[in-house]
């Protein structure tokens, strides 16, 4: 059986989640890297949304939502235990996905948004990292004393916005989320998943 098909970009915080997820589960793969700029004809037929992470199962099935590749790939191999407590994981999924996200992009990319206020939307996003910052406390994860899927689902966000402006990030008092976004950022897993692929070269091929 030929393996499954994930069509990713690198620097993409939901491909990244999927990757992780993927990586744990030790799914094998067949890796095709993206531009966005330039959506192969085979991922926008699989997905015509066009957004990353598509991953094509080998029985032609598809997954385009990255929480959902997530939880497939959970669903066959969870070593780790990421789906524990996974009803307070959605909880802090949404907030991410929703209100975080949302400030972020604003305070990320103003000059995609009429009349807004960038420093406004930091301090939003800031508010909610405030909140993580508690909650990780002392056992170092947002829910007990492990890796979750809430911590593998929102710390490619926290890392996009922390790298906004990581001279400001930096000066946060905001501890505890400081020690969790480097423990994973140095992760030799993060690190596997952030391997730079080749651009799939999808010229010619007829499959």
């Amino acid at each position: 059986m030929s393996p499954a098909i994930l069509y990713s970009f690198r620097r993409c915080p939901y491909a990244m989640r999927a990757r992780m997820a993927l990586d744990v589960a030790e799914i094998e793969l067949e890796h095709r890297e993206i531009l966005l700029k330039d959506k192969p004809p085979k991922m926008l037929e699989a997905s015509p949304k066009g957004t990353v992470p598509v991953l094509v199962l080998s029985d032609g099935n598809v997954v385009d939502e990255s929480l959902d590749v997530m939880l497939w790939a959970l669903g066959r191999h969870d070593p780790e235990h990421w789906l524990a407590r996974s009803e307070a994981a959605f909880t802090l999924i949404e907030r991410n996905d929703g209100p975080f996200k949302h400030a972020l992009d604003r305070y990320k990319y103003p000059n995609r948004y009429d009349g807004i206020d960038p420093a406004e939307h930091r301090e939003i996003g800031l508010s909610i990292l405030k909140d993580m910052n508690a909650q990780i406390g002392a056992t170092g994860y947002l829910l007990g004393d492990q890796d979750s899927l809430a911590d593998i689902a929102t710390f490619p966000f926290v890392r996009q916005f922390a790298h906004t402006d990581r001279a400001w990030f930096d000066q946060q008092n905001l501890p505890n989320l400081h020690i969790w976004l480097d423990q994973h950022l140095n992760s030799p897993r993060f690190t596997r998943i952030m391997r730079k692929h080749p651009l799939w070269d999808y010229s010619g091929r007829s499959e």
